[in-house]
């Protein structure tokens, strides 16, 4: 060997310098003692990064070292890591070009809208949303709907990370507990704490996904609301131009025309949520309460990470979208996923429904388009398949056919009017058998009326009864002052 090349197991050896350089970085004051306690134990750093199936390139391993530490560093105390999200949003948003809308592609995008309020005026009783209609670019979509995806993971995030620091912080724990002196003192800030470090972990994981779903589905939606979602606290239409246009190219269809048919979607599910106050709650509590049930199955989460490869990045990412984190589905949730994807069904039955009524007068290919969108909404999308990967949660109305066919029996019999009218209550609204028999809405609801009533006459009976009984003796058995009868 030459002189010049020191020695694999010498005291200026590469790896293990580089190795003990990466565990300062990472441990701070505390890797002295932690290096001392591990060669004390005969354990050799540079061997135990190898066994690991870590990098051994020291540039790829400061790296990933440094991208641990930003994780949770940035993470906080939220369960999700929002900054993670937000950068890596508008990074996959950006992804083949998003050019800031002109002038005249404004104009186009508020024109359709405006053109389709006054259509919709003709199609349903409730009036255009407030808000002021708007023309997007995909980072435009992003920065307006992120506080939304913020009100709808978070619930889940949070009981996510809950379950995984409960059931594996022990674990971990009883690990540090069985090194010489426990965990080094000195670590950074939530890389002691065992619960704490997997919260930062899941923060950080939770915010690779929301930011990788959200900047995909801004490359996909059309508006605010066609994921059956509300995505804007305060409904106002708005269409994302590029989007538009490139579902348009695939279609034997002119732009125009598919625009139009698009903003009376958007603008009808606007006019919708702005209108049915109970209806955002509904949606977003049924995602709450199903984050409330969440439990970890801490056998197929040690085999899923058993199986990743930590030097592959590629493989890490893999992972995590295929549902490495996916928690079981209880009884209680499965109630709430089916009532959300009714109310799902519901609302985009009823904007199909509407939106082909204010359509069908004025676009020739009004019928194919309605075809066209409801087959991709059926189908899904790649950043849907995400969300439903993370957490079990599909935004996707199985019975979108079946919800819209009850809205068009609804318009036959009742008049738009009062179809419209079925909006005021939830318990008015059609249920999963309406669904299966639209012709029989009207007879459920007057059963419905009549066992109410019947319900309200024994009721009052019961009542009667209860204050005869404490009212006046029977004849002839008056009893005395100040003495029960009887």
């Amino acid at each position: 060997m030459s002189p010049d090349v020191p020695s694999p197991d010498g005291p200026d050896a590469t790896g293990p310098q580089q190795w003990e350089q990466m565990l300062r970085a990472m441990l701070g004051p505390a890797a002295d003692d932690a290096i001392r306690e591990m060669r004390a134990m005969g354990v050799d750093p540079a061997a135990l990064a190898a066994g690991s199936g870590l990098p051994t390139d020291p540039v790829a391993l400061q790296q990933a070292l440094g991208q641990v530490q930003r994780m949770l560093a940035t993470s906080g105390d939220e369960p999700v890591n929002w900054e993670m999200a937000h950068d890596l949003a508008r990074q996959q948003a950006a992804a083949g070009g998003d050019p800031t809308l002109s002038p005249g592609r404004v104009k186009e995008v508020s024109d359709a809208l405006s053109v389709a309020e006054l259509w919709l005026d003709a199609a349903t009783e409730l009036p255009p949303a407030a808000g002021t209609a708007h023309a997007w670019s995909r980072a435009e979509w992003v920065e307006a709907t992120l506080p939304t995806w913020r009100t709808l993971t978070e619930p889940v995030a949070a009981s996510l990370s809950a379950a995984l620091a409960d059931a594996l912080g022990p674990a971990i724990g009883e690990l540090g507990e069985g090194l010489p002196g426990g965990l080094p003192p000195g670590l950074p800030p939530g890389m002691a704490d065992p619960a704490q470090l997997l919260r930062g972990l899941g923060s950080a994981v939770f915010g690779l996904q929301v930011g990788q779903a959200a900047g995909t589905l801004a490359r996909e939606v059309f508006g605010t609301t066609d994921i059956g979602l509300p995505l804007l606290e305060r409904p106002s239409p708005a269409l994302v131009a590029a989007n538009v246009d490139a579902f348009a190219e695939g279609l034997d269809v002119p732009v125009e025309e598919v625009r139009l048919y698009l903003a009376l979607r958007e603008a009808a599910a606007n006019r919708l949520f702005a209108h049915v106050p109970w209806l955002r709650a509904h949606l977003l509590d049924a995602v709450a309460e199903y984050a409330r049930g969440i439990a970890i199955d801490v056998d197929q989460l040690e085999d899923a990470v058993s199986s990743i490869d930590p030097s592959d990045p590629a493989a890490l990412q893999e992972a995590l979208s295929g549902g490495v984190f996916a928690p079981q589905t209880t009884p209680a949730q499965q109630a709430a996923l089916a009532r959300l994807e009714h109310a799902l069904a519901l609302v985009e039955g009823w904007v199909d429904e509407v939106a082909t009524t204010a359509a069908t007068p004025h676009l020739p290919h009004t019928v194919p388009l309605r075809e066209m969108v409801r087959r991709r909404r059926a189908a899904g999308g790649p950043a849907e398949q995400t969300f439903a990967s993370l957490v079990g949660l599909e935004l996707r109305p199985r019975r979108l056919r079946d919800a819209a066919t009850v809205w068009a029996h609804l318009t036959a019999t009742r008049g738009t009017a009062g179809r419209d009218a079925v909006w005021e209550h939830p318990d008015l609204v059609p249920t999963p058998a309406d669904l299966d028999d639209p012709q029989g809405y009207d007879a459920r609801r007057e059963a419905a009326v009549d066992e109410s009533a019947d319900l309200d006459r024994a009721l009052a009976q019961i009542l009667d009864d209860a204050a005869g009984a404490g009212g006046a003796a029977p004849d002839g058995d008056e009893g005395t002052p100040g003495t029960p009868a009887g």
